[in-house]
């Protein structure tokens, strides 16, 4: 079936959107990438909800946000179904063990606008069962790296998250921030004029605050041991402006210094593997020059999975798996007691007729038909 896949990140920069082949071959997903891109995220909808009536707006304005996305390439590719992770807007961490998970972008505005059924609100179920609901990336990357020994799945959004098998089964978690403190910071020097350090211009004129990077690296998180999962409620500007105290520094030594921060912390989980990395972070060329210092980074892209849309891509997978009737956490990352069917349906336009439950679990996931090795 042809699935399309959304997901706005923590960065909130734009809607990725991403239509995908999806079939099963015994156990075997089998993917093929059709198109992906990106829908512009309006500046209005990034400021936080302080009210009963701002959450009911903003979740309303998400969905038709994420309608509008999904709708031209209902038309263009012959969608079946459409599967939304929505915007995440609060995630509660409390004492290393996740309270509650919020995404927004009410499916409803989805199935009117494209006729489609619509799966979304993926991490809930996985919280209820003790997990963390996140990092989800891990459904798509533990199958993934099953024919990729000695591999680590990297994601730069908001938050870095990692990925890798090992002998004892599958270990992720989030390692800390990826963009979060570089767009808050920058966001927050430029008065708003821009969200984040384009191409990684102030980084890469900035010299590193050993200070500053001491400071960052205390943080208690990085020793935590997995599960664990975070977010921008602990990595924002207030938690910077309080490690940076008393400190001053010019701007461009600041990101250069937040930079590190990022590379350094992803290093420190993915030593002596090949790591293949996706996301908005693989565009700042000062944090991949700073990660290819540290570790052996290749592109998701080489592996037949544009990095670009890799999130919006494990969004449709997720769907797909939910429409077979297949669980899709992986309890080893998110903690959650056991596997779990994730998701809730809104029926589209036609009578809601899902297929025979799958036989099995899935075990793997091939890219259509490409093969590559690190």
């Amino acid at each position: 079936m042809r699935v399309i896949g959304l997901i706005s990140g923590t960065s909130m920069d734009a809607v990725d959107v991403a239509v995908g082949d999806f079939a099963l071959e015994g156990t075997t997903v089998v993917l093929t990438p059709v198109h992906h891109g990106e829908h512009p995220f309006p500046p209005a909808l990034r400021t936080p909800p302080t009210s009963a009536q701002d959450l009911c707006l903003m979740d309303n304005d998400l969905g038709r946000l994420f309608a509008d996305a999904a709708r031209p390439h209902v038309r263009a590719h012959r969608a079946d179904l459409v599967a939304s992770l929505g915007q995440t807007v609060h995630h509660h961490v409390v004492d290393g063990r996740c309270a509650g998970t919020l995404q927004l972008g009410q499916p409803a505005w989805i199935a009117e606008a494209t006729g489609l059924p619509v799966i979304a609100d993926f991490r809930v179920r996985d919280v209820a069962a003790g997990g963390h609901g996140a990092p989800l990336a891990s459904t798509l990357d533990a199958l993934w790296l099953a024919e990729l020994p000695n591999t680590t799945a990297l994601n730069v959004g908001g938050i870095a998250n990692i990925t890798r098998r090992t002998p004892d089964g599958v270990v992720a978690y989030d390692t800390g921030p990826g963009n979060a403190l570089l767009d808050a910071a920058m966001t927050a020097l430029s008065n708003g004029l821009r969200t984040h350090d384009v191409d990684g211009e102030f980084a890469a004129r900035g010299r590193i605050h050993g200070e500053l990077l001491t400071r960052l690296l205390a943080d208690p998180y990085y020793a935590a041991r997995p599960p664990k999962s975070t977010g921008k409620e602990h990595f924002d500007l207030g938690y910077l402006e309080r490690v940076a105290d008393g400190l001053t520094l010019p701007a461009e030594d600041l990101l250069a210094t937040l930079t590190e921060l990022t590379a350094r912390t992803v290093a420190a989980e993915c030593a002596g593997t090949t790591v293949i990395g996706s996301g908005g972070g693989m565009r700042n060329p000062a944090l991949v020059r700073s990660l290819r210092d540290k570790v052996d980074l290749r592109t998701s892209d080489e592996f037949g999975l544009p990095a670009d849309g890799k999130e919006a891509y494990l969004a449709a997978l997720l769907g797909f798996l939910a429409w077979h009737g297949l669980p899709a956490n992986v309890p080893a990352a998110t903690g959650a007691a056991g596997p779990r069917l994730l998701g809730a349906i809104t029926p589209g336009r036609d009578p809601l007729r899902l297929p025979d439950p799958a036989d099995a679990p899935v075990t793997g996931l091939r890219i259509g038909g490409h093969r590559a090795r690190p």
